[in-house]
């Protein structure tokens, strides 16, 4: 039967058209759950005049692409040991990776698309069994194409899975990574608005939460189960609680969904729920009564469906008002993933239920900023490049008027087309690191110069040179204070003081008289210690730098060494992240 793509569906397809007519280089599509992906990946499919594979990472995401590819009237293969069938026969193939990788001799035709479902999934590890498959592919054709689409195109563990987003014209990282670029993206607040998702309404005072904040998660986001555990025995009388609130809001809801933290709390918090339409979850359980207890749930027999990190993808149920988080995540991916199985549209839903007992901070409407929160203080900002003029995002401090006060970016985002019409990162740089052999800026963790390849000094090797010295002094930074002063013959000097915690000074002055002078101080000061280097700020006299100090910052450290009876600063370390306590840190 004839199928309508929505506006911005249609726009998925047109640009995976346009892309890969220019270029082989792997793609993503970035689209909020619920967004109706299997449609744009059977659009795909309907058009292609070749082989096409698509994969999916479970059987549920397997069939329903399937399924979705079949409503266009339209025959396929399906290959995938948990449905029972390993067919590669058709145009089409659906699979899942598991089963493919493990049988790549029944894909040795010609494929000319790849397709990845929950392409976040994807690493650079050649052992994976997805590059087992694209390394396969591509020895029966080394013109194919890969596209992945995914809600959350980062990873805890690894970082973005693209480099280049075409459509904002940004870099979102110069490492290596699975997809080249990402060439749509979708966000969910513009779904919520148009219509096509429900609207989350998060409850702003749950009646208790857990208290999760004293463990310490892995690179990967993830808590032991074990120390989850431990916190969880402690905190039953809250569980009560919890589950009693989640109960009585749940009264005018269709279908409950509850994401515990560990097997053992999933087991505790079924024996709080009305046994006659509750039901769990988990990862151990068999195909067959795991099949019957979704099925179950699908069709409104059982209310509260309790999971431990198995349904958060790949699962479909759009009755699902109310949406239950009794787990901590670090990663704002798999947050979006949980939210997002109760924002699809069903008839009579009105809103989904957002009920967050265990202190999750993320936001579901706020750009991904991979970096980690540098300052609990610290929110999204945008920041112009001076050079290109691209808005950046970063993370960043602002005044009660939400002007930016501060911002930790690194260097300019923005890709700047040069010739052959290959984009390239723009080479502005907020923060730096100099290179001491040909003066070239690199990012403040580089360890060779981008430029000439020149080993640049640690910061940690430095303190530690210096402290050998005995005519080196190393101070903590605390702060920092400018002040007006004269030299010998009278003339205006700006005096820079240096202090640490316990109050021992450096010093260093400045004069301000001459453009050359001027332009020293900007070179030397302003550049490294602007709160917000992009600004131009070029004073004049002592007292322009002092009445607008506040836009500067101090450094970590400062060193210097002895000259006659002073001392004579020779470095000033900013971004300090290695083994020496910074000021006003515990030891």
């Amino acid at each position: 039967m004839p199928v309508k793509l929505r506006p911005y569906q249609q726009q998925t397809v047109q640009a995976t058209l346009h892309h890969f007519r220019q270029t082989d280089d792997p793609a993503v599509i970035v689209l909020p759950t619920g967004a109706g992906k299997s449609l744009v990946i059977a659009e795909l499919a309907k058009i292609a005049k070749r082989r096409i594979l698509v994969l999916a990472h479970v059987k549920e995401l397997v069939e329903q692409n399937h399924q979705k590819y079949e409503h266009y009237g339209y025959k396929a293969s399906v290959f995938a040991a948990g449905l029972n069938r390993k067919e590669s026969t058709h145009q089409i193939t659906f699979g899942s990776v598991q089963s493919v990788a493990r049988n790549l001799n029944h894909f040795n035709n010609e494929y000319s698309l790849l397709i990845i479902d929950e392409c976040h999934r994807v690493s650079l590890q050649e052992s994976s069994e997805y590059q087992k498959i694209i390394h396969h592919l591509r020895t029966h054709n080394v013109n194919l194409k890969v596209l992945g689409l995914t809600a959350t195109p980062y990873r805890l563990d690894s970082g973005w899975i693209y480099q280049q987003h075409l459509p904002l014209k940004t870099q979102r990282t110069t490492e290596a990574t699975p997809f080249k670029t990402c060439i749509f993206e979708l966000p969910l607040r513009q779904m919520i608005a148009e219509g096509f998702l429900t609207e989350p309404r998060l409850l702003d005072a749950p009646i208790a939460l857990y208290d999760f904040e004293q463990l310490r998660p892995g690179t990967n986001g993830h808590y032991q189960e074990a120390d989850l555990n431990r916190v969880l025995q402690g905190a039953k009388r809250a569980t009560a609680r919890i589950l009693d609130q989640i109960i009585h809001l749940a009264s005018d809801r269709s279908g409950v969904m509850i994401f515990a933290a560990t097997v053992k709390h999933a087991k505790e918090i079924l024996t709080y729920l009305p046994p006659e339409c509750s039901a769990i979850i988990l990862g151990d359980m068999r195909p067959k009564a795991r099949d019957s207890v979704i099925q179950a749930f699908k069709q409104k027999q059982i209310k509260f469906l309790v999971n431990v990190s198995v349904l958060t993808t790949g699962f479909d149920a759009p009755h699902v008002d109310l949406i239950a988080v009794l787990r901590p995540t670090e990663s704002a991916g798999l947050y979006k993933q949980i939210v997002g199985r109760g924002l699809r549209l069903s008839p009579g839903k009105q809103d989904c239920l957002i009920l967050d007992y265990a202190g999750n901070t993320h936001d579901l409407y706020r750009p991904d900023i991979p970096a980690a929160k540098p300052d609990s203080n610290a929110v999204p900002v945008n920041i112009p490049c001076p050079a290109c003029q691209h808005i950046n995002l970063f993370w960043g401090k602002t005044d009660n008027d939400g002007d930016v006060i501060e911002h930790f970016g690194r260097r300019c985002q923005g890709l700047i087309e040069r010739k052959e019409h290959t984009l390239e990162q723009c080479d502005f740089r907020y923060r730096f690191k100099e290179c001491g052999q040909c003066g070239s800026e690199n990012d403040i963790a580089a360890r060779l110069c981008h430029q000439c390849e020149h080993q640049l000094v640690d910061p940690d090797q430095k303190l530690k040179d210096a402290l050998r010295l005995n005519d080196a002094k190393v101070i903590r930074c605390a702060g920092m204070t400018l002040h007006h002063t004269t030299n010998k013959d009278q003339q205006p000097r700006l005096k820079v003081v240096y202090h640490d915690e316990e109050g021992v000074e450096l010093s260093e002055t400045y004069a301000l008289t001459s453009k050359a002078q001027q332009g020293h101080f900007y070179h030397q000061f302003i550049r490294h210690h602007l709160k917000c280097p992009e600004e131009r700020f070029f004073p004049q006299h002592p007292a322009d730098a002092i009445r607008e100090q506040a836009r500067f910052r101090h450094p970590d450290f400062v060193i210097a060494r002895k000259k006659g009876r002073f001392w004579s600063i020779r470095e000033r370390i900013f971004d300090y992240e290695g083994h020496y306590r910074r000021a006003n840190e515990l030891s």
